[in-house]
């Protein structure tokens, strides 16, 4: 990320809904295909443009859709690929605790499970964080995960290890809908 670029600021979303056609043709043409799995965007940077996606726990054809947070800004996106190329996944499973990282998996795993209907038939998404129940395989998906406000070890050492490079990286993401949450409970 040129630091010559504005700083990464990342707006707070309180109305987390499913995407808009505008959300869902920046992403057609991120992808460069229509999304497969209905969406809402969480994280959304200063102008407005989305920056975490959380996928629905199914593809529109019914097939399990195992990861439910996608980092979707493309400069966050390439960074993030720098430090996997770099050897970032091996140096972030040697320093992270396995303890907070298996939590880390089953929050995820439980908060995407929650969606399905206890009288679902068929197959079923399984695992944590990119779809694993253990170890570390994604860093953009621990990142988009820790972006959208959940605990998520790797994703704060990769958050770190992105400021540590480039100052412009944002340094307090926040997520509608960990904001929403939050709100809502001090209104109860």
């Amino acid at each position: 990320m040129p630091s010559s670029e504005a700083p990464l600021e990342l707006r707070q979303v309180w109305d987390v809904a499913m995407a808009s056609d505008i959300d869902i043709r920046t992403e057609t043409q991120q992808l460069g295909r229509p999304p497969l799995a209905d969406f809402e965007v969480v994280v959304r940077n200063a102008d407005g443009q989305p920056v975490v996606i959380c996928n629905a726990a199914f593809l529109v054809d019914g097939t399990p859709m195992p990861t439910r947070y996608w980092l979707v800004d493309r400069e966050l996106n390439d960074a993030v690929s720098r430090l996997e190329s770099a050897g970032g996944v091996r140096a972030f499973a040697a320093l992270v605790d396995s303890d907070s990282l298996a939590e880390s998996h089953r929050a995820y795993a439980k908060e995407r499970d929650d969606l399905i209907s206890l009288d679902h038939v068929g197959p079923r998404p399984s695992g944590g964080v990119a779809g694993t129940a253990q170890g570390l395989k994604c860093l953009h998906a621990h990142y988009a995960y820790f972006l959208a406000g959940n605990d998520d070890p790797v994703g704060g050492l990769v958050h770190d290890a992105l400021r540590a490079i480039d100052e412009s990286v944002c340094e307090d993401p926040v997520s509608g809908r960990a904001q929403h949450q939050h709100a809502e409970e001090s209104t109860t």
